[in-house]
């Protein structure tokens, strides 16, 4: 491949995200604070695989090893991120929709979205998101 063919990009990103202090603001009203707060750290990774995923399928990066390199992370971690891609896709679409939260936190956790993913079955996946989503009281 020649210094013609090449297409130069930039990926960005934090896996751990530097903690900031709090907002203070009483005159703001509460809605307003949580609009102004983070998207919830599974939406993040999530967001994360599915546009590198489109790097891979658009040969921006060759594979996991590639884009590991690239984001500066282990392949180890790259592999985990990735595994959120083999979500239902109405998994993926509930999770990416999650509305933001002060501080980026959502009660179920990234590990335990990769454990409703590594289930072969969709319809299986389903039934476990629900258990885990009622084990934390979510809708």
């Amino acid at each position: 491949m020649g210094m013609a063919d090449s297409t130069a990009f930039e990926i960005q990103f934090s896996l751990h995200p530097s903690p900031r202090p709090p907002r203070v603001d009483a005159k703001a009203p509460v809605a307003e604070s949580v609009r102004d707060g983070q998207l919830p750290r599974v939406t993040q990774m999530l967001a994360l695989a599915i546009s590198f995923q489109d790097m891979l399928g658009k040969g921006r990066a060759k594979d996991y090893a590639d884009l590991a390199r690239l984001g500066g992370v282990t392949r180890e971690r790259m592999s985990q991120i990735m595994k959120l891609i083999w979500l239902a896709s109405d998994i993926q679409v509930e999770i990416l929709y999650l509305p933001p939260t002060p501080d980026g936190r959502y009660p179920v956790s990234e590990l335990a979205l990769r454990e409703v993913a590594n289930v072969v079955s969709w319809s299986e996946q389903r039934s476990r998101w629900q258990m885990v989503k009622g084990m934390h009281r979510l809708g």
